[in-house]
């Protein structure tokens, strides 16, 4: 019910697909309204999951969206618990059945991204990444699994698709609060006529303003999802991105752009407990997803922010 898989189940669903099932918590933070236009079967507390998948025979696929995605998160018993171990469990029903298991790895496993961001899933190079939050340890941890059963020749789904998010955006992020995309953060104060603050740069080879992302509308992730589905086979890891590492003035100016309004702009201090921490480029390297038979092209940053506010955010329904 979250912000990737309510888009997924959206997907499923225009696809002709009814026979949905959700894992989630749906909380007293309106993420209830994310499903509000969809079909599913059955709604279940990720608690209740590994038992009532128990004697299940009719299960095609697992996409598994679930941990706590805040890169801000501290407590490292609980990041274990439902990034980790719940993943790992997952892992191995789906490879005792042999269903698909289609699972959220993350960029932030890439670190500084010194290492380069390449979705090799070889555990020599797994090694050299050095995550730099909890969060994308936990991810790095579970990858790292993978890629160990792999090497070994253990068994494994006959789909086991690891997807490495870059900067995420689009449709059903309203409950996510301070980890919101920047598009859905700063739209409201933008219709509004007011002035964005962009973090000042503390690199003289980048421009206030002109630290890079890979900025990805969530419409492209969801068809590659689907694609997944439909007849890939095998164990890897997959970059999902644009491609196409960004500008913060350009992935804002394009908000602007979208209303037609004079893009208004100041740069601000960036807090110091950041300034360590902080990633200044980041670029998917797609080439795997290429090699493997997927070849659509993604949505270009101007033309999916036009989409994501004309179609949702400047409407009296923002929801997909």
């Amino acid at each position: 019910a979250g912000f990737i898989g309510s888009n997924i189940v959206a997907a499923l669903n225009d696809h002709g697909r009814r026979d949905v099932v959700v894992c989630d918590h749906l909380g007293s933070d309106g993420k209830w309204l994310n499903l509000r236009k969809r079909i599913v079967q059955d709604i279940v507390p990720p608690g209740e999951l590994l038992d009532w998948l128990e004697d299940r025979t009719d299960i095609e696929a697992v996409i598994h969206m679930g941990a706590n995605s805040s890169t801000l998160a501290s407590d490292g018993d609980e990041i274990m618990e439902s990034n980790f171990r719940f993943s790992l469990k997952l892992l191995d029903w789906c490879t005792e059945r042999q269903v698909k298991f289609i699972y959220a790895s993350s960029a932030a496993t890439y670190g500084d991204g010194d290492e380069g961001f390449d979705d090799d899933i070889g555990l020599p190079y797994l090694q050299t990444l050095r995550p730099l939050n909890l969060y994308g340890w936990s991810k790095h941890l579970f990858d790292q699994v993978v890629a160990t059963r792999l090497e070994a020749g253990q068994k494994l789904p006959p789909v086991c698709a690891g997807l490495k998010f870059f900067n995420v955006f689009g449709p059903n992020e309203h409950h996510k609060g301070p980890m919101m995309s920047l598009v859905s953060k700063y739209f409201p104060a933008i219709k509004r006529g007011e002035t964005i603050d962009l973090f000042k740069s503390y690199k003289p080879e980048y421009r206030d303003g002109e630290q890079l992302r890979d900025f990805v509308y969530v419409h492209d992730i969801t068809d590659v999802i689907l694609w997944l589905l439909d007849g890939y086979t095998g164990t890897q890891l997959f970059n999902l991105g644009s491609g196409h590492a960004r500008s913060f003035i350009d992935l804002v100016g394009s908000i602007f752009d979208s209303l037609g309004l004079e893009r208004k702009i100041r740069f601000v201090e960036m807090p110091e407990a950041m300034r360590p921490r902080y990633q200044y480029f980041t670029q998917a390297d797609s080439a795997r997803l290429h090699a493997a038979g997927y070849n659509k092209p993604g949505t270009p940053l101007e033309e999916a922010v036009e989409h994501f506010v004309k179609t949702y955010l400047n409407t009296t329904d923002s929801f997909r």
